[in-house]
């Protein structure tokens, strides 16, 4: 009986020890970003955005790559953490790029885009799409932020591992410059050390024949916090919106809301029981100086709590789905049209959404 205690004594110290170190290696080594900061524009892109000309813009989030229909993650009450083989990473970034060549937006908005993470193989994706894409959108200029980057994840079993990803703008116009600003992280430590440092990037695009800027915001806010973070969030995002208004530019935000406008009817998409929940964003709040975009006649993402390649049917009664990427443009943007292309989840969790507009 004594070598049994002294075994499990053991066991438990050493044990407390490998916690510990893990915490202590993870504190460390913490990616903590200054509230703003410049990064980096490369490429080259010839022309400029001009007012009174139709342009498009495209919202998506790609899913690292690995979250196809075959997928099903631990988050969101799947088994599943390394959802796709080295094969599957590249069948679903292909499909990817074909869907881009496809549209050929003037501007692209990606999320979740991994340049050297152990869930994707360590691809770096967004030279990936920029070799196998032909759009003029992926060969022009273009700004990456980081907003996801620990050295080794420890959770679930088997663990994440390593992670360096975030969310790119690809523009076919000109770009003068871009930042990141820091949102507010929901999470304290020591579970902060290894979450997303989720962020705003903010690139701006001179528009010809004025003294104006189009000022674009790429996002990818909260998504499993208790609701405080999401509204810390908003917050940030809507005085930069205001700000950026008020200084007289076009402002246009895209992205992966994780969050229903309140102008959308999504009585299409129920929320199944146990399935997680949207926020709501509540329009109202923003004032007469922005408009709030998203198709809700089609659905931009799906649940991962089941591989969608197993569901019996697509019905909404059955499996659930979200609105939740699109687009919050300011009253001087003209916006033509609006639509989510159903790709049925093959190669994402997410759909793409394309607008197109026009600078008044």
């Amino acid at each position: 009986m004594k070598r049994i205690i002294n075994f499990i004594i053991c066991f438990f110290l050493i044990l407390a020890v490998i916690v510990g170190a893990i915490i202590a290696y993870l504190s460390v080594s913490e990616y903590m970003p200054d509230e703003q900061e410049e990064i980096a524009v490369s490429g080259s892109a010839a022309r400029m955005i001009k007012r009174d000309e139709q342009s498009s813009i495209m919202t998506w989030n790609i899913g690292y790559g690995a979250l196809g229909d075959n997928a099903d993650f631990f988050m969101d009450g799947g088994r599943m953490v390394y959802t796709a083989d080295r094969n599957r990473v590249y069948a679903n970034l292909d499909g990817i790029a074909r869907e881009i060549d496809k549209v050929s937006p003037d501007i692209l908005l990606t999320q979740e885009l991994d340049l050297g993470s152990s869930r994707s193989y360590y691809t770096d994706e967004s030279e990936y799409l920029i070799k196998k894409g032909k759009a003029e959108v992926l060969h022009g200029e273009r700004a990456y932020a980081i907003n996801f980057l620990v050295p080794f994840v420890p959770l679930p079993i088997p663990p994440i591992g390593k992670v360096n990803a975030g969310i790119e703008i690809f523009s076919s116009y000109d770009m003068t410059g871009a930042g990141r600003i820091s949102l507010p992280c929901p999470f304290k430590w020591p579970l902060r050390t290894f979450n997303l440092k989720r962020c705003l990037e903010v690139a701006r695009l001179p528009v010809e024949g004025t003294d104006k800027q189009l000022v674009l915001i790429n996002l990818h806010l909260e998504a499993y916090d208790s609701g405080e973070g999401k509204t810390a969030q908003i917050m940030v995002l809507k005085d930069i919106l205001q700000k950026e208004v008020d200084a007289g530019n076009y402002v246009m935000a895209g992205g992966d809301f994780n969050q229903v406008f309140s102008n959308l009817d999504v009585s299409a998409y129920p929320v199944l029981e146990g399935k997680w929940e949207a926020g709501t964003i509540d329009v109202q709040e923003f004032g007469d100086s922005f408009s709030f975009h998203a198709d809700d006649r089609s659905a931009s993402c799906r649940s991962l709590d089941r591989a969608l390649a197993t569901a019996k049917s697509r019905d909404p009664a059955d499996f659930q789905y979200y609105v939740i990427d699109g687009f919050i443009v300011s009253s001087n943007i003209e916006v033509e049209s609006v639509a989510t292309d159903d790709l049925g989840f093959v190669s994402s969790d997410h759909n793409p959404v394309i607008m197109y507009f026009k600078l008044k």
